[in-house]
């Protein structure tokens, strides 16, 4: 159970997240989802897969970091979290950019409004990680105080 809910919650976190801002981002604010050449089901689906992947990679490396004592929980964990989402958002558009997977017309500033969206994005991501991971903690604590 611990080990499930250690990984569970902050994917699921930063999943949700990162795929509601998405879709307000891109559905609402930009209306770029008019412009879609596969079937809005399609995208929809494929979007929620790559979120999941986002978020699951996230998690992993937030979990590594930790692991390696990259990261210290102690002092601005959550901080932490924003910034490594934050520079996995920037991986995340390189990645995207060069398979041309934006909706951009490619200018200068579309391209780096699209970079700093993504950075915010995934860094809110990565916040949702670290939460999680602190919700983890508190739990386990709560459960280890029980069974003393």
């Amino acid at each position: 159970m611990l080990l499930q809910r250690r990984i569970l919650v902050p994917w699921i976190a930063s999943t949700l997240v990162m795929y509601g801002l998405s879709f307000l981002w891109h559905g609402i604010a930009l209306n770029d989802l008019r412009e879609l050449r596969i079937p809005m089901g399609l995208y929809v689906a494929l979007s929620a897969v790559v979120y999941l992947v986002i978020g699951l990679g996230t998690t992993f490396a937030m979990h590594q970091a930790i692991q390696h004592k990259w990261i210290g929980i102690r002092q601005g964990f959550p901080f932490k979290g924003l910034l490594l989402g934050a520079i996995l958002g920037f991986l995340v558009y390189l990645v995207a950019f060069i398979f041309g997977m934006s909706f951009t017309d490619r200018k200068v500033m579309h391209i780096l409004v699209d970079i700093l969206w993504q950075m915010v994005e995934q860094g809110l991501g990565g916040l949702m990680v670290s939460l999680g991971i602190i919700y983890d903690l508190h739990q386990a604590f709560l459960e280890n105080e029980r069974a003393q």
